[in-house]
Formats: C-alpha cells, structure tokens, sequence
C-alpha cells in the first residue's frame, strides 16, 4: 500500500514528463512532416489549377521532347538557345494541356481509344505526316497503321526475347518518340474538340459572309487632309497630373500585369584577351603557316596547333566548312598556305592551305560484301576468292547472301561525313575508295579488321570538293589577364555597396551602367549572358536597391555585378511606372484637339489644305488592312472603318483620331477588286475557321489568366 501511496505521489511528475516525451514526438513528426513539405516545394518547377510539377517530372517531360526532335530533325544534339527554346515549348504544352483537360473534365469531353485508332486507321492527320515520319508510306503519303502495328510486334518479341544490342537500342528510341507523338496525338484531338464546342458560339450567316467579303474585297480611293501631330509642338500643349490620372483610369486595363516583373540596373564587363595574348597567338599561327609551307604532315601541323578544327583527310564541299574559311579557299591555288588572319564573328586566327581541289560524286550508290574469316590473312583471302568470282561474272547478291548479307544497295551522301570532326584511317580509305571509283567497278578493300568487298553501281551529282587544312584557333585571354580584370571587378564592387556607389564610380573604373526594364522569371539569363541562373535566383529574391555579389559568367569571360531598382508585382503598374507612356497619350489627344479645332467645320479638301492639312490621295483601302499615313507616319487602322461607312463623293462627317494625326478624307470612288466572285459557302466556312480560331485564343487566355499559373523554371533551368 505504501509503495502505491508513493508511486500515486509521483502522478503529476509521470503526467509531465509523459507529457513532454508525447509533445517531443508529436513536435518531431510535426518537423518531419514539415521539412518533407518544404522539400517537395523547393523541388517544384511550377503550378497550374493547383497541379504542381516537380523539376523530375519536368525533366522527364523535356527528355521526351528533345528526343522526339533529334529524331525529326534528324540530330544528336542542340545549342544552348535551341535547348532553352524546347524547354519553353515543354511549360507551354504543360501549362495549355492541364487547362484543358481540366475543362474538358468539367464538360465531359473525351479522347477514345477507338477515336484514336480510327485517326491511326484514316492515317491524314497533319501531326502524323510532319517529321519525323514515322510509319508514313513512301508511295501513298499517308500514314500506315500495318506498319506501326508489325513494329509494336517486333518490339515486343525483342524485348522478350533480345537479341542485337544496337538494333535494339534503335527500336527503343522509335518506341519512345511514337509514344510521344501518340500522347500529343491525343492531347491535339482533345484541344480540337474543346475549340469547336467553343466555335459554335460564333455561327456564320448569309448577310454577315457577304458584308465580310465586301469589307475585304471593296476598294476605296480617297483625298486625306492631316494635321500630324508632329507638326504641333509639345510646348503648345499642357499635361498636369489631373491629366495623367484621368488617362490612367481611362486606360488602366492596359497595364494590367498578369505577372511579377522587375527592373535591374548592371554592369556587365567582359574579358578579353590582351596585346600580350594576342602576340603570343600570332607567334603560334605563323609558326603553323611555316609548317604547312614546309611540307610537314597536315593532320600534324593541325593537331600541334591545337586547331579547333581537326584535319580528316578528305575532301568535302565548300559548305561544310565555316563561312569564313569557305570565302577563302575559291580563290586561293593549290597547294597555297595564307597568312594568319582574324575573323571578327568568332573571335579566331585562322591559317588554312589548299592541298587539292577535285571534282567528286555528291551522292554514290553501292554495295558492299563483309568478309570475316578465323583470322585477318583467312579474311583476306575468302575477300581475295570472292572478288575473283565478281571479276569472272559472279552474281554481287548471291555471294552476299552466301555470306549472311543482302547485298542490298545504299546511298552514301556528302552531308553523311564532310562535317565529321574526327575520321580514323579505315574510315577515311572507305569513303575515299567509294568517292573515287567509277560506277560499276568493284574494289576489294583490305582494312585493319575487316575486308570488305566494295562496289558502286551510281554516282549523281558531281561537284568540286576542296581538301583543306585549317587552323583555327581563338583569340583567348590568359589566365593572368582574367586575375587582373577579375581583380579590378571585385575592388570596384566590394568598395561600390549601394546602387548610387555604383553609377557614381562606375566610370572612375571604366565600366559602364546598363539598365534592363520588366525582367521575367520565365527568361533563361540575364544581360543575354549564359550561365546567369544564380543571379536570376538573386534577382527574383532581392528587395528594392539591393546588390548583388559578382558573378563570373558568359562562357567564363564575363563579370556581372546587379542592382534591382524596381518590383513590379502582378496586378497594375502603378501611374508613375508608365507616366512617361502615358504622357504621350495626353499630349496627343491635347494635339488632336487642337488639330480638330482647325478642321471644324471643313467640307472640302481645297479648304482643309488652307487651314494647315496636307492633302494627298491614298489608293486601294479597304475595310481589311490599316492604311499606313505617309505624312503622319503612323499605321491607321481606324481610317479603315471610317472610309468603309462613307459612300462615294462624300466627305468624311467628322475629324478622325489617329494614332500619328487627325483626318478628313473625300471617298473619290469605290469598286470591287477585280476576278474575285463571291462565294457565301466558301467565305462562310472562312469565317468559321476565324472564329474558331479567335474564340480558341480568346478562352486559352482568359483561362490563362485564371489557372493561378505559376513558374518558378528560373531556380533549376
């Protein structure tokens, strides 16, 4: 009893420490869970309707994209804009995708599976006959569904089965751009469908077809009185800021902003290379021009050169060389060695020596026989037997498939290896071999492993080749002038803390200050540099008037240091973000009223001249294209409607307001254009497709704006 006595007295200290070790797990779970949270969020690239996408599955989305153009572009790989530009696509396509299938959802729109395959089946859509054709028939331009479905089969059975490790690797790589393609195949069916439900929103009619037909057919001259308002001096109008206010609120729609932007301030120095580098180079180049005029090895002097352009041995056409070198080699001799000279585009010091020039086949057309043996002499003499039966009239197929082979024929283009930067020996001796024989002749071909029994059957196309060795190399700087201006970049930054600092002392350093207005997140660099993802990660998480640390960036050559002068946040600028816009806005309607002042009243052209108007004829307007003003210099879209509602011989009822001046205009004829008939069927069904078009645009963007989009692709891409 007394031991219960005593463990009853500790309740209220079991109680809390009971207590403390449940709040301890609880709090720790709390953390768990909370760090899980926030590290999914720091791996998100963005959001749409509430789907997020993490930089994983943006990756996977973009992998499956730049496979899909290699193979229809027939490519291995992609400049760093090109990559930038697809990785745009991709957000793009995820962004409208997501809002649609999410109001498809709501409507209940689907894609079948039988729908799917009755489009495989009619094999005319536009999305299956663009690159990269697969599964199209050569002779009816149309896609084939056997030959996706006997594809499929052979896939699968290698799968299971294996087998050719690069044969497969092939059909791996068509499997996973036919998926692609079927996914967007399906994605476009849905997008259709969602448009045309929309479309039927805008129907056609007989009397509306006929009045767009005239609108975009009749033909109106007309005498044109303006007042530009260039020729009314600023100083003769006044702006105050009640002006500027009315103008805003008369325009604030316009400066809606749907997304976060924000202004920076820079400077951006670029290193180059010193008289120091550039003398040493020179030393170089003319010690290569010395070796090529002496006779030593091309491929030698090249690769002791360290050109940027290795030496392959074989002669290629004047396109496959850089456009620089190309300009040199018409018209130098064989034989011929220039002097060292520069090219501005790329930075470089060039050499280059001509050591022949050939007329050869663009395209040869041959086959081939692989002959294998126990050993390279057993290889040689099956290859030694089977060119001696070809000689005496043996049949080039059946020897091939005595062999294992088809013998089948092939082409061999020049855009097959002229831009190929490295090229072994065996390589080099077959294409020269195929390039060289005649059509008709066999060769037997004894290479390092193999003998190949070659024989080309056509040549098409002959053109001059050029077999060229090239020195190029970049004017570089050295590593000691990058310390030194890196060095003066940091002092001016690190002595240089606010923005005033900076544009104060930035000349006293020799650096210029640049300004860049409206910066997205969307973009992929800042000041057009590469490699600038840390100082866009800074900018979009700065405040107003921090600077940044230095950045080294560019391809290593560039120091970067930024200030961030203004955030714009989604919603409206505010009036003194675009009061110098509007300024101008104002100071035209003061000038329009002031011109308008001048023309009251006026019915003809000969008075308005008297009053200050140039007048001049404009011919062949019509209600579908703005009429670009000469004497105003402005595109005037509403002189389109306003001459399409006055008939012949009249004057216009009131002084038009354009964008460059103010207008009166006399209609001196109208008339149909000629040899166009109007079609109500033909322009009713147009019509459709512009609504369908304009109504998809209109319902894509207002979606847009309402999906809560946002894009965070700055903090990984």
């Amino acid at each position: 009893m007394a031991a219960i006595g005593k463990i009853r007295s500790w309740g209220p200290v079991l109680a809390t420490v009971i207590g403390l070790a449940l709040f301890a797990f609880i709090a720790e779970e709390m953390f768990r869970s909370c760090e899980a949270t926030g590290n999914e969020r720091r791996q998100q690239v963005g959001e749409v309707l509430g789907k997020k996408i993490s930089v994983q599955e943006f990756q996977t989305l973009t992998d499956e994209f730049q496979e899909y153009m290699k193979v229809a572009q027939n490519r291995d790989n992609f400049s760093e804009e090109e990559l930038n530009q697809q990785k745009d696509q991709v957000w793009q396509l995820f962004v409208s995708n997501t809002i649609v299938e999410k109001e498809a959802e709501k409507l209940g729109l689907t894609v079948t599976d039988e729908e799917m395959q009755n489009i495989l089946k009619d094999g005319q859509h536009p999305f299956l006959l663009q690159p990269p054709y697969l599964f199209v028939n050569q002779e009816t331009r149309r896609f084939d569904a056997n030959q996706l479905t006997k594809f499929l089969d052979e896939y699968k059975k290698m799968q299971q089965q294996g087998g050719n490790a690069q044969m497969a690797e092939q059909y791996a790589t068509i499997y996973k751009v036919w998926k692609f393609m079927e996914k967007v195949l399906r994605q476009q069916l849905l997008q259709n469908k969602y448009n045309a439900l929309l479309a039927q929103c805008m129907l056609s009619n007989p009397v509306s077809a006929k009045m767009a037909f005239e609108g975009q057919n009749e033909e109106s001259d007309v005498l044109l009185a303006t007042i530009p308002y260039s020729s009314i001096k600023d100083d003769e109008v006044k702006v105050d800021d009640a002006d500027l206010k009315a103008k805003y609120e008369e325009k604030k729609e316009q400066f809606r902003q749907y997304f976060e932007t924000r202004d920076i301030k820079y400077v951006d120095f670029q290193v180059v290379a010193s008289k120091a580098d550039r003398d040493a180079l020179m030393k170089s180049m003319k010690e290569a021009q010395q070796q090529l005029e002496s006779g030593v090895a091309p491929a030698e002097a090249v690769r002791k050169a360290q050109s940027l352009i290795s030496y392959a041995g074989i002669a290629a056409q004047r396109s496959a060389f850089p456009n620089d070198i190309a300009a040199k080699i018409d018209s130098m001799q064989v034989g011929q060695v220039t002097a060292p000279f520069e090219t501005a585009y790329d930075n470089t010091l060039n050499v280059v020596k001509l050591i022949n020039k050939v007329q050869l086949p663009d395209s040869v057309e041959y086959r081939q026989i692989s002959v294998g043996g126990t050993s390279l002499d057993d290889a040689h003499k099956r290859a030694d037997s089977i060119y001696a039966a070809l000689q005496a009239g043996a049949d080039f197929e059946a020897l091939a498939k005595k062999y294992g082979q088809t013998g089948d024929k092939q082409w061999m283009t020049s855009s097959m290896y002229e831009r190929m930067q490295t090229i072994d020996p065996d390589t080099k001796e077959y294409i020269n071999t195929l390039n060289t024989l005649g059509a008709g002749e066999t060769k037997n071909l004894s290479l390092s492993q193999v003998s190949i029994i070659l024989q080309v059957t056509n040549r098409k196309a002959m053109v001059t080749k050029y077999d060229v060795a090239v020195v190029k190399h970049t004017i570089d700087f050295s590593k000691s002038t990058y310390s030194a201006a890196y060095n003066k970049f940091s002092q001016y930054v690190s002595e240089n803390k606010t923005l005033a600092d900076l544009e104060k002392n930035a000349q006293k350093f020799g650096f210029n200050i640049q300004e860049r207005s409206d910066l997205s997140s969307s973009e992929h660099n800042v000041a057009g540099l590469r490699s600038t993802r840390e100082a866009m990660k800074w900018i979009f998480d700065a405040k107003d008037g921090d600077v940044s640390p230095l950045y080294e960036c560019g391809n290593n050559d560039h120091l970067l240091v930024v200030a961030l002068t203004k955030i714009h946040p989604q919603g409206y600028r505010d009036l003194e973000s675009v009061k110098e816009e509007l300024k101008q806005q104002v100071i035209n309607d003061k000038k329009f009223d002031k011109a308008a002042e001048k023309l009251a009243g006026v019915k003809d052209m000969a008075t308005a001249k008297q009053k200050g108007a140039i007048v001049d004829s404009v011919r062949q307007i019509t209600f579908a294209a703005p009429v670009f003003v000469q004497a105003a210099g402005a595109s005037e879209p509403v002189l389109s409607g306003a001459v399409a509602a006055v008939k012949q011989g009249q004057v216009s009822p009131s002084v038009i307001k354009g964008n460059g001046g103010a207008y009166l205009f006399q209609v001196l004829s109208k008339k149909q254009r000629e040899g166009v008939k109007f079609d109500a069927k033909q322009q009713a069904q147009q019509m459709q497709q512009q609504a369908q078009q304009m109504v998809g645009r209109m319902a894509m963007n207002e979606l847009y704006l309402n999906a809560n989009v946002v894009d965070k692709r700055y903090l990984f891409f």
